[in-house]
């Protein structure tokens, strides 16, 4: 490997692949370092569902749904609920980051090849009145061909700067320090790993074959969040979510481990915000793992009846698809790291999602013929039938009492009450005698069904649970997967890391998710989703853009 570099990049997943090739653009000698193979490039948002937020799109518009700048700004801000003297940089950064989604980064992305599924999903629907969390409207574009969708032209772009000399990759570099003379940061230090075959996302060796050191003006750390390190997730659990789980899975590979945050902060970087973080409630076991405690998240529609541990509904507006972290402060205090859906097979055909590329096929294969299946077919999409027919999470019975036994033999107690299961089924199903309720929940289903897309291909048609022509029933226990850090390093509007004086780091940068997506965290305490994507390639772009000027 050649020395001499104007760059070096620190992690090669969708951030890191931003930022290279950004400085590539403006012909610059960038090295991008990876501890993982060159099989993993691009990270975790390969394994994405790639839902990217954008801000009164064609999509959108094409959909019915009115948004402007000012309405989504209402619901960033009502959502973030910056409250810290540490959330200056992370304020502007949301501001930035709404400008650039309301502006140039839909046509940015488009000029590069990405194209969008056309019903826009709406995640995060809030549901605490008008100033409180959640998107007021949709906003969740799926592009087409999923995570290996968004990062395939950044990874093309690479490999041309690859091409002319410009880029050279660093697979198996795991960096252990960060060079700091003179005050500033100069180069690393690190071991070079034993190659390794493994499949893509499968824990790698950690065989040290030999120390490297590479030199450059600019170190830009793109190395992602702490969600596969639970030691650390623990660590920093806030004590407003309650006491951290005993038991979760893993939304994220191994490699996720949080290890360039402490070299960071041991160079001298400031870590702000680090008891912020995203995890998911509705895990699911994956039955065909690819890493340890590998969970899949559903994303559900708003139609299944969402039970406790012990038998009790949650409260509105904890409804399926609403407030992710509300429903985990909720559930932290039952005493129980498990919840459990309960549904029938139209909910699950229509209002059943897997988050994941490999998930859905057809998506991630760009075919129009296996998405119209969804639609047509009397069946959930086979990924999702797959996990109903092999997924240890998931009991299918004929009749409530069956299904309530199933309930209790897999979490192995007798906590749940057929008696009083049946008491809110029965009161839940009473609710669509009319088009109008005065439960939360069914209010909620049919303002869903108002919105065009959610009617044609999200969310079932309202209907009796206890029908038997609509089963059989299903049950889904739901477990706490680890996710997405949303503190990181602190870092002004050009991506450069602040010390603890609150004065740039010379030579040092960040992006992705190791700087909170910008600033140290500009999601604030909660997110609108489709934004992490988003906030990798913003972040990324700036840190590379300024970057590349500051070396001239």
């Amino acid at each position: 490997m050649r020395e001499g570099w104007d760059a070096i990049v620190v992690g090669a997943g969708l951030a890191g692949l931003v930022a290279a090739t950004e400085l590539a653009d403006a012909g610059r000698r960038v090295l991008l370092l990876d501890q993982e193979p060159e099989q993993s490039l691009g990270g975790q948002a390969f394994w994405s569902f790639g839902g990217l937020f954008f801000i009164d799109s064609p999509e959108q518009r094409r959909m019915g749904v009115r948004d402007s700048h000012a309405l989504a700004h209402a619901d960033w801000m009502g959502t973030a609920a910056f409250d810290r003297a540490e959330d200056h940089w992370p304020r502007r950064w949301a501001e930035a980051y709404l400008a650039f989604a309301a502006g140039e980064k839909r046509a940015w992305l488009h000029a590069m090849g990405m194209r969008w599924f056309p019903v826009v999903g709406w995640a995060e629907r809030g549901g605490h009145g008008a100033i409180g969390h959640g998107n007021s409207v949709p906003r969740f574009h799926v592009t087409w061909g999923t995570g290996p969708g968004v990062i395939e032209p950044f990874v093309r772009r690479a490999r041309e700067a690859l091409a002319k000399g410009l880029l050279q990759f660093g697979f198996r570099h795991r960096v252990d320090e960060l060079i700091v003379e003179g005050g500033a940061v100069t180069g690393v230090r690190g071991g070079v790993l034993a190659a390794d075959g493994v499949e893509r996302g499968k824990p790698s060796s950690r065989e040290v074959v030999q120390s490297f050191e590479q030199r450059a003006q600019a170190v830009i750390v793109t190395s992602g969040g702490i969600g596969g390190n639970h030691e650390l997730v623990r660590k920093n659990w806030p004590e407003r979510l309650g006491a951290p789980p005993a038991h979760m899975l893993c939304g994220v590979p191994a490699h996720v481990d949080g290890r360039m945050l402490g070299i960071s902060e041991d160079a001298g970087a400031r870590l702000i915000n680090r008891d912020r973080m995203w995890h998911y409630v509705e895990g699911i076991e994956n039955w065909n793992p690819i890493w340890p405690m590998h969970a899949i998240r559903i994303l559900p529609g708003p139609s299944s009846l969402w039970f406790d541990a012990t038998g009790r509904r949650l409260p509105g507006p904890l409804w399926p698809g609403f407030d992710t972290l509300g429903t985990l402060d909720h559930l932290r205090r039952t005493g129980y790291d498990y919840s459990w859906f309960i549904l029938d097979q139209q909910i699950i055909r229509r209002e059943f999602a897997l988050s994941g590329s490999e998930q859905n096929p057809d998506l991630t294969g760009k075919s129009w013929r296996q998405v119209a299946k969804r639609a047509v077919g009397k069946g959930a999409p086979a990924p999702v039938e797959a996990f109903k027919q092999h997924g240890r999470d998931f009991i299918v019975r004929n009749t409530l009492e069956e299904l309530v036994e199933g309930m209790n033999t897999l979490a192995g107690n007798q906590l749940l009450d057929v008696a009083q299961i049946r008491r809110e089924v029965e009161a839940r199903d009473l609710q669509f005698d009319n088009p109008y309720a005065k439960d939360g929940q069914t209010m909620a289903i049919h303002n869903a069904r108002r919105y065009r897309g959610d009617k044609l291909v999200r969310v079932a048609k309202p209907h009796r649970l206890l029908d038997p022509s609509n089963g059989p029933l299903i049950a889904v226990r739901l477990n706490i997967l680890t996710r997405k850090t949303l503190g990181g390093l602190e870092t002004d509007l050009d991506g450069r890391v602040l010390g603890h004086d609150g004065q740039p780091l010379p030579g040092l940068y960040a992006a992705g998710e190791a700087s909170g997506f910008g600033g140290g965290g500009l999601h604030g305490y909660r997110a609108l989703e489709g934004s992490f994507l988003g906030g990798c390639l913003f972040s990324g772009r700036v840190a590379g853009r300024a970057a590349a000027k500051a070396v001239a």
